[in-house]
């Protein structure tokens, strides 16, 4: 998501520490330490040239894909290029991330805040939306820049649980006892320190109605490196239940570095789910959306969510259509047992909930199992 402001030091608890635990795996290949993450961070590309001279792409592409990165940054670690195949304008993964002149295009009902994000702001970094659980925005950085990304537009100087926001935000939390679940995104929270973390997770889990901590990431798929040690420790020691829900569109981008952070996650007492978009050009493809539940079913993590496209604008060209998406999942719901058939959905501005789609009747009797 688009860059902005890192979430501050929160103010350390008021309760004792928890005791330290040692994660349920050894750590592995997993030797990765705070340097190596936040190095990588550093390396990414954000130069439409260096792109194209790393991936060996077409340069009559290059004039097009700068006017796109002037509208939204680019920005991509390069272990998530070094996935993508050389040449190949029309790689899955790569065209999440290439800037294109077709992000001019203004068509009707593609607008800036399409979920109503904007709306349900009150300037303290916590949005919420649905009863039971709320929405930290912790930061508006993040490894990568998608290009489909539902915030791109978002103003994250204005809104985000940082800095003097911080107490704001926990006080809302603590004094709504309908609150039972929190998560963190932005950005992404993994574009946090571990330090950083360690001090919310503190916080959150001192607020005993709290009971389920939800992270949404990105990061795992696109920079394995983050899944540190420490990090690993942050999830075994949480009072909460945790949840993490990473965001895979491809089974590409399921490396053998990316399985093993997964399944190291889930080692540590985190249960993982994957939401998904649907974009056109990606994984609108029967073959794709089954590839890709069945890699991350292999790598432990559960299809959660496929969501149709969020209306933001600069992004049109990714979208399908609700008519192709449900027909595509009638065909991977004929394939796949029904535990592995994401639930297609929508989200809207103002609405108490996301919108599920029904699979056509004619499929049903391949979910039952």
């Amino acid at each position: 998501m688009h860059g902005g402001p890192v979430l501050d030091l929160w103010h350390m608890s008021t309760r004792p520490a928890p005791s330290r635990i040692t994660p349920l795996i050894e750590p592995r290949s997993l030797s990765y330490r705070s340097a190596d993450w936040q190095q990588a961070m550093r390396d990414a590309i954000t130069d439409v040239d260096t792109l194209f001279a790393e991936l060996e792409l077409p340069p009559e592409h290059k004039p097009a894909a700068r006017r796109a990165a002037a509208l939204f940054d680019l920005r991509v670690p390069r272990s998530y290029v070094a996935r993508m195949r050389r040449g190949d304008i029309a790689d899955p993964l790569l065209r999440q991330i290439l800037p294109l002149d077709a992000e001019h295009a203004d068509p009707p009902g593609f607008v800036d805040d399409a979920v109503g994000d904007q709306a349900s702001a009150a300037g303290d970094g916590l949005l919420h939306k649905y009863y039971g659980r709320a929405l930290l925005v912790t930061t508006g950085a993040c490894a990568v820049h998608c290009r489909y990304c539902f915030r791109r537009h978002f103003d994250y100087s204005a809104q985000h649980a940082g800095g003097s926001h911080a107490e704001a935000a926990l006080r809302r939390i603590a004094a709504d006892p309908s609150i039972r679940e929190v998560l963190l995104s932005g950005g992404d929270p993994l574009s946090l320190s571990n330090a950083r973390l360690e001090s919310l997770g503190d916080r959150l889990d001192a607020i005993e109605h709290v009971e389920r901590l939800r992270l949404h990431t990105r990061t795992p798929a696109v920079m394995p490196e983050r899944v540190d040690e420490a990090f690993l420790a942050w999830l075994a020691r949480r009072r909460a239940r945790v949840v993490v829900v990473v965001h895979v569109n491809h089974a590409n981008e399921l490396s053998d570095d990316v399985t093993a952070a997964l399944r190291a996650m889930a080692a540590s007492g985190a249960t993982l789910l994957n939401q998904a978009v649907l974009l056109a050009g990606v994984n609108d493809s029967a073959d794709a959306l089954a590839d890709l539940s069945l890699a991350l079913f292999d790598a432990g993590v559960m299809p959660y969510y496929l969501h149709l496209l969020d209306r933001v604008r600069g992004t049109s060209h990714f979208e399908v259509s609700e008519s192709r998406a449900t027909t595509l999942m009638q065909e991977v719901a004929a394939r796949l047992p029904g535990y592995l058939v994401p639930k297609l959905a929508r989200e809207g501005a103002g609405d108490d909930a996301k919108s599920v789609l029904g699979v056509p009747a004619r499929a049903r009797h391949a979910v039952r199992g």
